[in-house]
């Protein structure tokens, strides 16, 4: 992994508690911080992405067009080939 160094500000209780979990993991103290970051952004990226797609699809003439779209697919009667 390709990695930088960078200098943070962090309040002394929260860096006691992330020594007392990265000890209780066996893990670095950098590792440790490294992870949660990476679930912290990763669950940002999904939200963001969430709301992304919830704006498209609150637009009516949008939700119109999936609606009639999934009543043609349904009514075709045929479902060889969607299969997904």
């Amino acid at each position: 992994m390709n990695t930088q160094k960078v200098a943070i500000t962090i309040p002394k209780k929260i860096v006691t508690m992330i020594d007392m979990i990265s000890k209780q993991k066996g893990i670095s103290r950098s590792r440790y911080i490294s992870s949660v970051l990476h679930e912290k952004l990763a669950n940002e990226q999904e939200r963001s992405m969430k709301e992304a797609y919830d704006r498209i699809f609150s637009d009516a003439e949008i939700r119109k067009e999936q609606l009639e779209t999934v009543n043609w697919f349904e009514e075709s009667g045929d479902v060889e080939g969607q299969e997904w």
